[in-house]
């Protein structure tokens, strides 16, 4: 994996704890206890241990059930700003080839900014969604949140580049939406004022 598809991968995996912080952990750690797809530097090998392995496993899945109950998972989301962050700066700096290009301390910056501003989406989000749905709509937006970081997880650790695709897609639709309401408000700004109504004599 080389420079900028390693960089995409840590985008990536960060992204991916803003949203679920012990899937990608418990990937990761799995991916490189078992594989040789990736190698992990001191001290970011300790995700391999199987004591750190067994923990994530247990608090994934107090996370996974907690996540899917109205209320509660809005008090999960109150805790998990503290944790999810430090997942994403973990994950994001636990990249080998990341790190001998960059200093330690930009890696874990980065990463947790990356991963606490999906968290803050997710978390300002999911009040609504209990509001708009009555809590049935959380379960199912939940699960969909995991899923998602699993998808972006497995992708960003075997084809990083398709992450820097969608990213890029992401930014050219942004841009033609932002465009369009542009041009929207310039028309409806030089539109000329209706013809008033006509007063015919009585």
């Amino acid at each position: 994996m080389g420079g900028i598809t390693s960089l995409v991968a840590a985008f990536g995996l960060s992204a991916a704890s803003g949203l679920n912080a012990y899937i990608p952990l418990l990937i990761v750690g799995l991916t490189a206890r078992f594989t040789d797809w990736i190698t992990l530097a001191p001290p970011f090998d300790m995700l391999t241990n199987e004591w750190v392995l067994g923990a994530l496993m247990v608090l994934l899945g107090i996370e996974f059930f907690a996540d899917k109950i109205p209320v509660v998972d809005n008090l999960n989301d109150a805790i998990q700003t503290f944790v999810r962050p430090a997942a994403g700066a973990i994950l994001f700096a636990s990249e080998a080839h990341v790190i001998t290009a960059l200093h330690p301390a930009i890696a874990l910056i980065l990463g947790l900014l990356v991963a606490f501003g999906v968290h803050a989406t997710k978390a300002t989000a999911r009040p609504l969604v209990t509001v708009a749905t009555g809590g049935v709509g959380n379960p199912v937006i939940s699960t969909v949140e995991d899923v998602a970081s699993i998808g972006i997880t497995i992708t960003a650790l075997l084809a990083p580049f398709l992450l820097l695709i969608a990213f890029v897609l992401l930014l050219v639709i942004a841009y033609r939406l932002w465009r369009g309401k542009k041009l929207a408000a310039a028309t409806a700004d030089t539109a000329p004022p209706p013809n008033p109504p006509l007063n015919w004599p009585q």
